[in-house]
């Protein structure tokens, strides 16, 4: 089985990163090189086996390439049809690591509208069709993963950390990122978070006159909720809670821990509790990020 990403993952000497087109494979690619990987795109999927004798030096030549990492996806043309021969023929000789990117159809449909770059596996029937298409026929590849990364509320940046957080060498006792991400259940609920926090018990703005249409960073919507015992109460016992959690997951090594906060449609009370529980872990001295979901939608 794939570990994922909340898995502390030793760092590979040699990366196959693949998955779904438009799911972050340039940019693991770029945090790669900066961990000091050899990186090459779409290499042809029948010189995997001849590239990998680059990371076995020989009687004749002793130098070799220290740790690689190669992007294979489905613009190689024989890389569905022969992926799982030449993955079998290479863990003859290595033991490759096999990295999987995917995201939601949502969020791939969005990353190609943003671009205007044709999906490759387009035939004609529209993107939807082709990003569905891509993902049943990448099924078994991403049965052959070591590791599933889901990219769907990731920035180019916090995927950047993760990967450096989770590869890179760092010295015991390395700072713990916490990524802190609003949603709304109407939604669904993120794919990989390590703690869960549901506040649609709160009073909700969007029932209150001049207050929907504005979002939970809006000074009117902050000052409502800040009114609120409950919402006060709320915070500051996640607060309380999280101060006790943190060390402890510090302590076991952990190096990046991701908090979702939802509310119904992820527009306000998630929003401003996720930004309130973010200023105050970083007064507490926490590296801290926060992601809004949902809040244009």
């Amino acid at each position: 089985m794939p570990t994922t990403t909340t898995e502390k993952t030793a760092a590979p000497n040699f990366a196959i990163i693949t998955g779904l087109s438009g799911s972050g494979m340039s940019s693991a690619t770029n945090a790669f090189e900066d961990l000091g990987y050899f990186c090459v795109d779409n290499l042809p999927i029948t010189m995997l086996s001849t590239f990998s004798r680059l990371l076995l030096p020989t009687a004749e030549e002793t130098i070799a390439i220290e740790k690689a990492a190669l992007v294979i996806n489905i613009r190689e043309r024989h890389f569905l049809s022969k992926f799982t021969e030449e993955l079998e023929r290479l863990k003859r000789k290595l033991s490759p690591f096999v990295l999987f990117f995917e995201a939601s159809d949502e969020v791939l449909q969005r990353r190609f509208s943003e671009t205007r770059r044709p999906h490759p596996a387009d035939a004609g029937e529209g993107l939807l069709a082709a990003i569905r298409h891509e993902k049943e026929a990448m099924r078994e590849v991403r049965e052959k993963a070591d590791l599933i990364i889901d990219t769907t509320a990731h920035t180019v940046h916090t995927l950047r950390r993760l990967l450096v957080e989770k590869f890179g060498h760092k010295a015991e006792g390395s700072p713990l990122h916490v990524n802190i991400l609003s949603f709304g259940h109407k939604y669904g609920a993120p794919n990989q978070v390590d703690l869960l926090f549901d506040v649609r018990h709160l009073p909700n703005p969007f029932f209150e006159k001049g207050l929907r249409d504005l979002p939970g960073t809006d000074k009117k919507v902050i000052d409502f909720l800040e009114k609120q015992t409950d919402v006060n109460e709320t915070v500051r016992r996640f607060v309380d809670l999280m101060e006790y959690l943190l060390p402890l997951y510090k302590r076991e090594g952990k190096s990046y821990l991701t908090i979702g906060v939802g509310c119904t449609g992820g527009r306000h009370r998630s929003v401003m509790v996720a930004n309130s529980l973010s200023k105050a872990l970083k007064k507490d001295n926490f590296d801290v990020s926060v992601m809004h979901r949902d809040v244009q939608k």
